[in-house]
Parts: C-alpha cells; structure tokens; sequence
C-alpha cells in the first residue's frame, strides 16, 4: 500500500451510528482517508456534519448528485465512495458513482426492493468500478478460521446449519418516540419489505452461507410483527433446506428481551461441529465426533492461516466489531489498489459484493411470499 485511498461518503452525518462505524473501519488500517461528503438529505446538516469532521467547505456537498458530478472531474477526486444511508437510498448514489468508475463500499442490505436490486446488479455489470458490500461479520478472524475448516472436511458432510440473531432494543414502539434508527427501520418505505428479516436476518443469512459455503434450495418462513401498529417484522423463524441434503434453522427478531446483539451460528456435519457467538468471537469451539469440545481462540494455539491473516493483536487482547468491519475494508483496499494498478484480482472469496447483496435480497423477498403464504415452502425468486 502507498498513499492511502480518497474516500467519499452519502449518509452518515451527526447522529448516524453506522457512518461513524464505517469511517472508524475505513481508517483503522490507514488504507483509506475520508476527504468529502453528502452527509445528510438536510443541506444545513451536512455542512453541519462535514465541518465536525474537518471536511473542506468545497468538499462537503448538499447532495450526493453534486458530488459524483464534481468529483468525477477533479484530479484529486475520491476514488471510492461509502454509502452508509438507508435502505431506500442504496440504489440511487450507487448508481451515480458507479456510471463515473468511482468504486462503490455499501451498508447491506443491497437495497429496499427487488427491482432496484436487480437494477444494481446491472449498474455493477456495466461499471468498471467495483462494488463491496460490508457484511462486516465475515470479517472475524473466527469465522473465516470456521470457514476454512468446513471447507477442509474438518465437519465432514454439513448435516445441520443453526443461526439466530436476537435483540431486544424494538421490544417497545421505540419508532413512535421519534427515535430515529427505529423510525426509518420499520418504515416499509425506507427499509423494504422486510424488517428485522432485512436489518438482521440478512446478516445471520450470509453468515451461514459464507461459512458453509451451502447453497439454499427453499425456506419456509414465519414472520410476525408484535409491535403495537408496526408493520414490518420484528421477529422471524425460518426453515431452510440447502441444496445436497443439509437442513436449517434462522431466528432473527428485535422484540427478545435480554437480548442486545446475539448472532450466534451452530454448525454440524457427520464429523463434528462448530460453534460460534459474536458477543464473544474471539472463540470458536470445535467438537470432532467422539471426542472433547476444544475451545479454538484468536491469535492462540490451534488458530489457522485464515484467522492469522486477520487478526490485529496477541491471543487474549480482544478484537471484536469495529476490527471485523475494518477487514472489510482493508479487503476492499487491496481489491482497489489491484484494480487501479491494472493488476491481477486477490482472492476476493473473503469480500461479500454484489452476487451477496441479490442472494440476501432474494432471501428477504422470499421469507415475505412464504410467511404470507401461511409458511409455505418457497424458492427464491
């Protein structure tokens, strides 16, 4: 790496959790640095939310059209854009900077509806830009370790996938205090068809894909809003069927009290099993079959190439959330770099893109039909 990347970001002003999370990644491994903005739809906020991060007056723009346009043209130009707003307002910016070669890092899920999804997938096909979407927790050096050993046989034949991702913080109509991460989350206009199914359930839905690397043949899903008025789900059971015979279950729900960020993945084959929890992902325990359940960790004793190449800090010095989301990025980093050098890809397996973002698409489209459906067994669309 020489100079690090100029970077753009759309969302993600004053008040923004993730644009703060996605600019701590972008920074931790000194691979890019954030030089302009279009930080909010309120022209008055992102002047506001430019200048707290010391983002030149010229540099911090009242839309993100403006900005693709100008800086598309100026020699010192952002190279690639974070586009961290909701759901709703994925397609649109991406299009803008992906028509001008301007690379394009994007919050998942892909975008609100089917169809702006799949006008995605052409955007991408048509632009010579690459196209990243941060499913940040494929970026934990444990998973891509249980990754590694699924693929090497380590479980034998995948028999059984469990993931759940449980949280706690929708339990109450939080939405009608006008708080507002819960507002445009159970907008249907903003977020999409699903609700917990696409904040969430997407996440939980890569992560056993990514790890198993299993196909999904159909799911029968049951979702349910239980929040006084709301619309969208707030919790959701999923059956799954893979293709070559493994089995499935997902749980995603917000409305689980005691719970605050409780993605969890179990895996099981004729060989053994794994287990992993995000709120303590420096550990993932391996059961071969017949023998004792061994606790694998971070940086320790029995860690594989996969988690070594991603970890930060010794064995015992905790990594968690903000070091898994900067491996996004610095994976991002080496794929630009390669490109503008008109060099040979790495491996980009490790880098959720665009193929990602339509299958999680697919998965919320399709956990909808069944759920209205009375669970009926569906495909994806």
């Amino acid at each position: 790496m020489t100079r690090p990347i100029r970077l753009g970001m759309v969302g993600g002003g004053n008040d923004a959790f993730i644009g703060a999370v996605h600019r701590i990644a972008a920074r931790m491994d000194g691979h890019f640095t954030l030089v302009a903005g279009a930080l909010s739809s309120s022209a008055e906020k992102a002047r506001a939310s430019g200048a707290a991060l010391g983002l030149a007056p010229d540099r911090t723009y009242d839309s993100f059209a403006a900005m693709a346009r100008r800086e598309a043209r100026l020699k010192d130009g952002i190279e690639a854009v974070a586009i961290v707003t909701p759901n709703h307002m994925h397609f649109a910016p991406a299009r803008e900077f992906l028509k001008r070669g301007i690379h394009v890092i994007c919050d998942k899920p892909l975008t609100a509806t089917m169809a702006e999804a799949r006008k995605m997938v052409q955007a991408v096909r048509a632009s010579k830009a690459l196209f990243i979407l941060t499913h940040n927790y494929t970026g934990y050096p444990m998973i891509r370790q249980a990754r590694e050993m699924v693929a090497s046989g380590a479980l034998g034949r995948i028999r059984l996938v469990n993931v759940e991702y449980v949280q706690d913080w929708l339990t109450e109509p939080l939405e009608q205090s006008g708080q507002k991460q819960a507002a445009w989350r159970t907008d249907p206009a903003r977020s999409g068809a699903g609700g917990a199914t696409g904040d969430i359930g997407t996440h939980a839905y890569n992560l056993a894909r990514f790890v198993t690397g299993l196909g999904l043949d159909s799911l029968s899903a049951d979702l349910d809003a239980f929040g006084a008025g709301r619309v969208l789900d707030d919790n959701g059971h999923v059956m799954l069927r893979f293709e070559g015979g493994a089995k499935g279950l997902l749980w995603c729900s917000q409305v689980a009290p005691g719970n605050e960020n409780g993605l969890r993945l179990r895996i099981y084959g004729d060989k053994g099993g794994l287990e992993w929890a995000q709120e303590d992902p420096n550990y993932l325990f391996h059961a071969p079959l017949g023998e004792p359940k061994r606790r694998l960790t971070r940086g320790g004793a029995g860690a594989s190439a996969a988690a070594a190449a991603v970890t930060r800090t010794p064995g015992g010095h905790p990594e968690g959330y903000l070091e898994g989301f900067a491996n996004i990025y610095t994976g991002a980093a080496r794929a630009i770099r390669a490109h503008q050098a008109g060099q040979p890809m790495p491996d980009l397996d490790d880098l959720p893109g665009i193929d990602d973002g339509l299958e999680g698409m697919k998965f919320v489209d399709a956990c909808v039909r069944s759920s209205r459906r009375n669970a009926a067994w569906v495909r994806l669309g």
